[in-house]
């Protein structure tokens, strides 16, 4: 197509006030491809704010883009995780089977309990809410609990609120604070501020009860050795 001199001048102009190519076609209302711009621009001399502005426009964009990019991640995670728990949610059904459920608190505890046999009791400590409400709700589901038998020990660095852990973490584990022993502060964090505002500390929990110590200790020992005798076969 052929445009006439008027257009011609006027896209000149334009590009002479640094417009760019697109703003060019927006104020002339005419969709004029950008490599015939090119060709009607040539020898035109652009202001000194040109590189500029186009910097601040390039900025935005990758600013945009970077944006668009994180609800696009945001997204499929979103997808990712709900297909993970659509696949799993039938364990929802399998946990309240007791067997089951006891072999699931059984390994929780191997991984963060501990394993001395000179305390003859259940000490079981982690800082994630989740965790320590899991451990809980099974250790209840299994077994039948003594609620008095429970003792609880905050962890807790030197500039937090300590009464305030401490009715947090009551409220997630379902102990009353006159089970609480005194909060143990760890001193190498003495004069250093806690750089995680959200860290709740590493709650402890006691309960005793020699015979469900042993009890959570051999599952793992007779699963291993069940596996290891059909290796074998």
């Amino acid at each position: 197509m052929r445009w006439d001199i008027e257009i011609k001048n006027r896209v000149k102009e334009l590009r002479s006030k640094g417009y760019t190519y697109g703003e060019i076609r927006e104020e002339i209302g005419k969709k004029i491809a950008k490599s015939t711009l090119s060709y009607m621009c040539r020898g035109v001399k652009l202001p000194k704010f040109y590189q500029q502005k186009i910097d601040i426009i390039n900025t935005g964009n990758r600013e945009k883009g970077r944006r668009i990019a994180l609800i696009v991640s945001r997204i499929k995670r979103e997808k990712y995780l709900q297909s993970v728990n659509d696949r799993n949610s039938h364990l929802i059904l399998v946990l309240k089977n007791k067997d089951t459920a006891k072999i699931a608190l059984a390994m929780l505890y191997l991984g963060e309990g501990s394993k001395n046999p000179k305390r003859g009791s259940l000490m079981f400590g982690n800082s994630d809410p989740l965790v320590m409400n899991l451990f809980l709700r099974l250790l209840r589901y299994c077994y039948k609990i003594d609620e008095s038998k429970f003792r609880c020990t905050l962890q807790c660095r030197a500039d937090q609120n300590i009464k305030k852990l401490e009715k947090f973490w009551s409220q997630v584990i379902k102990i009353p604070l006159s089970q609480f022993y005194k909060a143990r502060i760890d001193p190498r964090t003495i004069g250093k501020p806690s750089k995680k505002l959200d860290y709740k500390g590493v709650c402890r929990i006691d309960y005793f009860s020699a015979d469900i110590f042993v009890d959570l200790l051999q599952i793992p020992k007779i699963i291993y050795r069940a596996h290891s005798l059909e290796e074998k076969r």
